[in-house]
């Protein structure tokens, strides 16, 4: 019976003992993560071999850089949006009306009036219409009225180093990115602002997308996607020409689905919109095109639900090209459909 006490009073000390050591691990794990959330950025081991690989790679001054590190202040409001994008968040019938709005059809059809000879020389280089390249300003920035508010540098740091875990190594690569930008440019890190994402300027371009895709199309030495309309064009029309637009390629067309149809469609996701499937295996399974579509033309089957509505859509290749803009199913119908509506706008403007 002693051995049996001593047993038990064993067990007992070493269960206490266990549940001491999870309370003082999970206590001190806390702390660990207040520390850090505390500390200045120029502090944290994981910014400082940021840093270090910044200075050895491309010869970055060291106190220049750990003092922009050291200067950053973490971006709450930041996290915050990242965590909930319209696009994640609305149906259809929500999601539209954001960017589908008289104010922003007549704003866009006066800018093509006002820049029509930039928008034709762009269509006449890239093979992108004027109405495609206003309607990603308009939707962006409203024509360049709201570039965004957020520190771009502070931003990008928030979410490079507390951001959500799965995207911590793009950001990383996008404050990269923006500080060569900075460098090329000669933009003050501390002083550009944009999206809460790091989107800046007109079209609303990350860091890599800017350096990748702007062009000086006003040739003055300079790429401006900030001030510069010409700038900002032609650089829109490089982006979709290089991804792949097609001139006069279609974008969707209108479909039906059988009652009994097993075909499967892309939501509101961020993934599956390339057109890789031939129109006729979409129709063995009961898709029905509202126009005449050549049976080997592929397509990707889109829905979007609108109050009550199930609207389906078949996406050709020049939608999958839109969404490399933004990759939302919803962004990429909702800017094409306001470049229809402002097209009809400006041409209406120019008969009257």
């Amino acid at each position: 019976m002693s051995e049996m006490l001593g047993d038990s009073v064993n067990k007992h000390f070493w269960n206490r003992t266990l549940k001491l050591g999870w309370v003082l691990w999970a206590v001190s794990s806390v702390a660990w993560a207040d520390d850090v959330s505390d500390m200045r950025y120029s502090e944290r081991p994981e910014v400082v071999a940021f840093a270090e690989d910044l200075i050895r790679q491309h010869d970055f001054g060291r106190g220049e850089l750990l003092g922009l590190f050291k200067a950053a202040e973490r971006q709450q409001a930041v996290i915050d949006a990242y965590k909930k994008p319209a696009e994640r968040a609305l149906r259809w019938d929500e999601y539209r009306p954001i960017f589908i709005q008289e104010s922003r059809i007549a704003a866009g059809a006066e800018f093509m009036r006002e820049h029509a000879e930039i928008l034709a020389r762009a269509e006449a280089e890239y093979g992108v219409p004027p109405e495609m390249v206003a309607a990603i300003i308009g939707v962006e920035t409203r024509f360049g009225r709201y570039k965004g508010k957020h520190p771009v540098f502070d931003s990008l740091v928030t979410l490079a180093f507390d951001g959500q875990e799965r995207r911590r190594a793009f950001f990383r690569k996008e404050l990269k990115a923006f500080l060569l930008l900075c460098r090329e440019q000669g933009f003050v890190p501390r002083e550009v602002v944009g999206s809460y994402a790091g989107a800046m300027g007109m079209p609303q371009f990350i860091a890599s997308s800017y350096r990748a895709y702007a062009v000086d199309f006003d040739q003055d030495g300079r790429i401006d996607l900030f001030d510069n309309v010409e700038d900002v064009i032609g650089s829109v029309a490089n982006y979709f020409q290089r991804h792949g637009w097609r001139a006069e390629g279609q974008v969707v067309t209108p479909a039906t689905l059988a009652q009994n149809s097993q075909a499967k469609a892309v939501g509101r996701g961020r993934t599956g919109m390339k057109p890789e499937t031939p129109y006729q295996d979409y129709r063995g399974q009961g898709v029905k095109a509202a126009e005449s579509l050549a049976d080997t033309e592929e397509v990707v089957l889109l829905h979007y639900l609108d109050g009550e509505e199930d609207l389906y859509y078949l996406g050709h290749h020049n939608f999958y090209v839109i969404s490399r803009y933004n990759h939302s199913s919803m962004y990429s119908l909702a800017a094409w459909q306001l470049a229809g509506m402002i097209a009809e706008r400006y041409s209406q403007r120019q008969e009257s």
